[in-house]
């Protein structure tokens, strides 16, 4: 029921969001200027955190349920948004309507860990974004420690169905390097517990090549 999953997003995401993703997130889009697409935008957690330096935001979400809620935030910004142009487009990894080197940056936000396959999606990515452009990332990723890791492996096959397609047990920061991105900062936090442990996670960014 994607509609419910829309519904409920953003209050099942506000604990996260008040304690580190909040602040995650207008640390990496906060610094990005000229033309910029995020994928998977979702409800719009990001964009209040976009600087005026963007002029134009292009925003792909795939789920209609989602997109509506993310256009009903768009128009209740309006003009505090700034930046120039936004536009919001019904499209996925890894094929988007967009020309080769068309973008300075791209973001990701919790959005990797659900795409069929990373590699491709990445490799879409790299195409879309100019050489020599950005790519900043949030994503929750496979733990570095063997026992969370164990877990890890065995919740995901239940995980992934119930979750959107989202996997537990990626190792994003490898696939974004492999996928033609200089990662050149990276920083990963994962804490104890074993809810906390199942989904440790990296925020960084890295420059195309």
């Amino acid at each position: 029921m994607p509609w419910l999953m829309a519904a409920l997003y953003d209050r099942f995401m506000r604990g996260s969001e008040e304690a580190r993703l909040a602040a995650w997130r207008a640390e990496l889009v906060g610094s990005l200027a000229g033309s910029v697409i995020e994928v998977g935008a979702g409800t719009g957690s990001n964009l209040a955190h976009y600087p005026d330096a963007v002029t134009r935001l292009a925003l792909t979400e795939p789920d209609a349920a989602m997109r509506r809620r993310l256009q009903g935030k768009l128009a209740a910004l309006g003009a505090r948004r700034g930046g120039g142009v936004t536009e919001v487009h019904d499209a996925r990894l890894p094929r988007l309507p967009f020309s080769t080197g068309e973008f300075d940056a791209a973001v990701t936000t919790l959005v990797l860990c659900s795409v069929r396959e990373q590699a491709p999606a990445l490799a879409e990515l790299r195409r879309v974004v100019r050489p020599g452009g950005t790519l900043v990332f949030v994503e929750h990723v496979a733990s570095e420690r063997a026992a969370p890791r164990r877990w890890q492996e065995r919740l995901d096959p239940l995980w992934s169905r119930v979750s959107g397609h989202c996997h537990l047990n990626r190792d994003t920061a490898r696939a974004v390097a492999e996928a033609g991105f200089v990662i050149e900062s990276l920083t990963r936090e994962e804490h104890d517990g074993l809810a906390a442990s199942l989904v440790p996670m990296v925020r960084g960014t890295a420059r195309a090549t």
